[in-house]
C-alpha cells in the first residue's frame, strides 16, 4: 500500500508547527487568518462550479439509499459518540468534544466518489450523497456542536456561526452555481489543480491551529498513550459504523452496488470540512489542535481501509 501523500503532508505540517510555532502568532497569525479565510471561500466557490444540479436531480430517485447515508452521517455517528459522554472524565472533555465534532461532520466528496468508482459501486448515488452532504453539514454540524460548547471557555453563538458560514461557505457555493454555465468546464478541466489548491488551504489551517495549540501548551497533558488511544477509538468508530451500514443495507435488500456506496459514503468524514468548520465554530480557540486530532487520524485510516476494501471489490465480475 502506498502512503497517501496528503496524509504525509499533514504529518510534516504538524511537525513544522511544533518546531516553528511562532510563525502562527502575532502579525503572521493575522496574515494566515486572512489567507485561510480567502482560501475557504475559494474552495467552496470551486465546489459550486463543479456541483451538478442535473446529477442531484437524477440522484433523488434512489431515496432509501440517500436517507440511510445521510442518517448515518448526521444522526447515528453523533449518537454513538454521545452515548459514551456519561463515562468521560472532566480531564478528557476536550477530546470527547473533538470526537463529537468528527461525528457531526459531513462526508467527503472526491475520495468517496473515487473509491466507489474503483469498487464498481453506484457512482451517481455516490456523487449525489457526497455533494449534498456538504450542504447539509453547513446547517447540522454547527447545531450539534452548539449543544456542547457551553462546557468550554469559548464564546459560541449560533447566529454568529451561521453568519460566517453564510459569508464564507454558502455564498461562494451559490456564486459558483450561478457561474457554473460559464466556468464549469474550466473547473472540470483544472480539477487536479483545484484539488491541490484545496489541500494547500487545509494544510495552512492545520498549521495555524497546531502552532497555536503548541504555543499554548495544550498538548502537554497528552501522552503517547493518549494519542494511541485516540487513533484506536477512531478505528473502532469507523468499523462500528461500517458494519452497521452493511447490516442495515442487507435488511433493506440493497444490491451490491448500493451497499458499497452506502458503506463508503456513510463511513467517510471530510477533513476539508473539518478544518474549515473548526476555524469558524471554535473561533481559533487554543484547543483547536486537539479538536482536529481525531478527524486527521480518522481521515488517514479511512483512506487506508476503504482503499483495501475497494481493491477487493474491484476484482469481482
Amino acid at each position: 500500500m502506498k502512503i497517501d501523500k496528503f496524509v504525509l503532508a499533514i504529518i510534516i505540517v504538524v511537525i513544522t508547527a511544533y518546531i516553528y510555532p511562532h510563525l502562527g502568532a502575532g502579525e503572521s497569525a493575522k496574515l494566515l487568518n486572512t489567507l485561510s479565510s480567502i482560501g475557504i471561500s475559494l474552495i467552496f466557490f470551486f465546489y459550486g462550479l463543479k456541483l451538478s444540479p442535473e446529477q442531484i436531480k437524477l440522484g433523488l430517485k434512489n431515496w432509501k439509499l440517500h436517507v440511510l447515508i445521510q442518517s448515518i452521517t448526521f444522526v447515528v455517528f453523533p449518537l454513538i459518540v454521545l452515548a459514551v459522554q456519561p463515562f468521560i472524565s472532566s480531564d478528557n472533555k476536550s477530546l470527547w468534544l473533538a470526537f463529537m465534532f468528527l461525528a457531526a461532520l459531513p462526508s467527503t466528496v472526491s475520495s468517496s466518489v473515487v473509491m466507489v468508482s474503483i469498487a464498481k459501486g453506484n457512482i451517481p448515488a455516490a456523487i449525489f450523497n457526497a455533494s449534498i452532504s456538504g450542504l447539509i453539514g453547513v446547517v447540522l454540524t454547527p447545531l450539534w456542536i452548539g449543544f456542547f460548547m457551553t462546557s468550554t471557555n469559548t464564546d459560541y453563538s449560533l447566529i454568529d456561526v451561521y453568519q460566517k458560514l453564510l459569508l464564507e461557505i454558502l455564498a461562494p457555493v451559490i456564486l459558483g452555481l450561478l457561474l457554473r454555465r460559464f466556468l464549469g468546464a474550466f473547473a472540470l478541466k483544472h480539477s487536479k489543480k483545484i484539488t491541490l489548491f484545496d489541500k494547500s488551504v487545509i494544510l495552512l489551517i492545520i498549521y495555524k491551529s497546531f502552532s497555536k495549540s503548541f504555543l499554548d501548551r495544550i498538548f502537554d497533558n497528552l501522552s503517547i498513550i493518549n494519542l494511541i488511544g485516540v487513533f484506536l477509538l477512531a478505528v473502532v468508530l469507523f468499523w462500528l459504523v461500517y458494519f452497521l451500514i452493511g447490516f442495515i443495507s442487507k435488511k433493506l435488500n440493497f444490491n451490491i452496488e448500493d451497499r458499497i456506496t452506502a458503506q463508503f459514503c456513510g463511513t467517510k468524514k471530510s477533513l476539508v470540512h473539518g478544518t474549515v468548520f473548526s476555524k469558524i465554530l471554535f473561533q481559533n480557540a487554543s484547543f483547536l489542535g486537539v479538536i482536529l486530532l481525531p478527524i486527521m487520524m480518522f481521515h488517514a485510516f479511512q483512506i487506508l481501509a476503504i482503499s483495501v476494501i475497494a481493491s477487493k471489490h474491484s476484482k469481482r465480475n
